[in-house]
């Protein structure tokens, strides 16, 4: 089985479009330039000529007022080679020849020597294609004018493409390149900025803590768009948080309408002296503890972290084993209590107590006649161990490759309120048989500044 796919980031996904259209884009208006070009071979002779003459003008020279000429490597194939099919003559103005490849097409195709040059010449030696043409240009060295004069029959070497290369690099991809550059880098920081606060948004909701009632998404500076969709993230919350109170109050109601009825029949029942009647109020009493813990769980679902107070833990766990002292050693237990440094932590002081309170219980009705408790604090660790049975033979043999299960064996809900209890408050619970024999459990809490950030 493959797992989700993982979804790309929104600006690479936009830039990989831009580009794509962009150079579909490109690619069309190269096409139309090759049709136009291909449409007006006029147009596309005048620029050979320039071009031409323009790379056979690199191979000027002037030393001490001396006008000279090598012609560049790279025209050798073209200019250096008789019939070729180009023909070039480099010339003063007043008629003096720096360089000439010439065959009798010079004769047919170029002013005479005689004549004073214009600036800029161009006949058609033959019409449509292949690209026939003769003409020249004047250009400058220094102050003194050079005629450079060719001529092209049939363009045997294709020098066309190089003509209509330089006319795409120069006029259609640098200028389209820069453009996209400018576009997309536009887009991608136009897209970010958009983004960063649903970025924050994303963050904040990861760390979104339902059971506070102020807990909400925050979003100004939104786009529009994704402002509904925050929104509308909002407006579940409200709903879990009308849903669990509905929920708790359901919970709750029952549980008192119950409880009353319970207290009448333990009442009838402590006047009967069979035995019966006293395995009947031990199940009462059961029942009883039962819809103590259903409304613990009520005041679970309703919790606001932010009614959280700041307490000393050793003080909360004194409170705790002074209250249940009586009762563990009218059972026939014993329990003692171990303080450490009075660690502050922010808790709910009545369900922290009450997790407390429900692990001593099981201690006491799980772990065998006689059992010792001991109720220690370290650090910000709560731990309540005994001596007795242990987890195993409690609870009966465990699941491979599992945790205990808390709600099996006879031990209630209780053990699940504690861990519901431990998460509530930023920590965890664990439940760990001990050598040779015994049980602890821990209840491991953030300290208190770490609880506030």
């Amino acid at each position: 089985m493959t797992g989700a796919r993982r979804s790309r980031p929104l600006g690479r996904l936009v830039g990989a479009r831009i580009v794509l259209f962009a150079s579909l884009a490109m690619l069309a208006q190269l096409a139309t330039v090759l049709w136009q070009y291909g449409r007006d071979p006029d147009n596309l002779g005048r620029l050979m000529l320039e071009q031409e003459t323009q790379a056979l003008a690199a191979g000027l020279s002037e030393t001490n007022g001396r006008l000279g000429y090598e012609l560049p490597s790279g025209l050798a194939d073209r200019y250096d080679v008789h019939g070729s099919g180009y023909v070039a003559r480099v010339r003063t103005a007043s008629g003096v020849v720096l360089f000439s490849h010439c065959d009798a097409a010079c004769t047919d195709h170029f002013l005479p020597l005689d004549v004073n040059p214009p600036s800029f010449w161009l006949r058609r030696i033959a019409v449509g294609y292949p690209i026939s043409i003769a003409g020249g240009r004047t250009v400058q060295i220094g102050e003194r004018p050079v005629f450079i004069e060719i001529a092209i029959t049939g363009d045997p070497r294709s020098a066309v493409w190089g003509v209509l290369t330089d006319e795409a690099l120069e006029h259609m991809l640098v200028p389209m390149s820069l453009t996209l550059i400018f576009v997309l880098g536009a887009t991608l920081l136009s897209i970010r900025t958009a983004l960063r606060p649903v970025e924050q948004a994303a963050r904040a909701a990861e760390t979104l803590d339902p059971l506070r009632s102020d807990a909400r998404l925050d979003d100004a500076g939104m786009p529009r768009e994704i402002a509904q969709f925050t929104g509308a993230v909002n407006r579940s919350f409200d709903r879990i948080r009308e849903l669990v109170a509905s929920q708790k109050l359901f919970t709750s109601a029952i549980a008192h309408e119950i409880r009353t009825p319970l207290a009448v029949i333990r009442l009838e029942l402590e006047g009967i002296g069979d035995i019966r009647a006293r395995r009947a109020m031990a199940e009462v009493d059961d029942l009883t503890r039962l819809l103590q813990q259903l409304v613990t769980l009520a005041r679970l679902e309703e919790t606001d972290r932010a009614s959280f107070e700041a307490v000393g833990l050793d003080d909360l766990l004194g409170d705790v084993v002074g209250s249940l002292a009586p009762w563990v050693y009218a059972q026939g237990a014993t329990i003692a209590f171990e303080p450490s440094v009075n660690s502050r932590v922010l808790a709910n002081v009545g369900l922290l107590k009450d997790a407390i309170r429900n692990l001593v219980e099981n201690a006491v009705r799980h772990s065998g006649v006689g059992v010792a408790i001991l109720v220690a604090s370290s650090g910000q660790d709560i731990a309540v161990s005994d001596d007795g049975r242990g987890i195993e033979s409690a609870m009966g043999p465990r699941p491979r490759g599992g945790a205990p299960s808390y709600v099996t064996e006879g031990r209630g809900i209780g053990l699940d309120i504690v861990r519901r209890v431990a998460a509530l408050h930023g920590g965890d619970f664990a439940l760990n048989a001990c050598a040779p024999r015994g049980t602890t459990a821990c209840i491991r809490l953030p300290a208190e500044e770490r609880l506030e950030s």
